[in-house]
């Protein structure tokens, strides 16, 4: 059993790495944000429209494929629709 001291200090070093793991996250959102921008900008000159919905599910299958737990796909599926949301919504550059 941990004495109260050892667990704090433990919770102290799980939140250091989640600090450091949201830093990257956001990080990685910001450039798949800016991957995405540029892609809705050459849409038109491709001849595509802004919303595939087929491209959705293929994002939500490939993302299931890199899934190892302990997130079901459920949870991903949820973050990612949310992850496309504000995708969709972002106003361009």
């Amino acid at each position: 059993m941990t004495d109260g001291n050892d667990a704090l200090s433990q919770i102290q070093e799980h939140r250091a790495q989640i600090d450091a793991l949201d830093k990257e996250i956001v990080e990685l959102l910001n450039a798949r944000t800016e991957l995405s921008l540029a892609i809705r900008a050459l849409k038109p000159g491709a001849h595509m429209g802004l919303y595939d919905p087929r491209r959705e599910e293929e994002i939500f299958e490939r993302v299931y494929g890199y899934n190892e737990g302990p997130l079901y796909n459920d949870n991903l599926r949820e973050i990612y629709k949310g992850i496309l949301k504000v995708m969709k919504e972002m106003p361009s550059l």
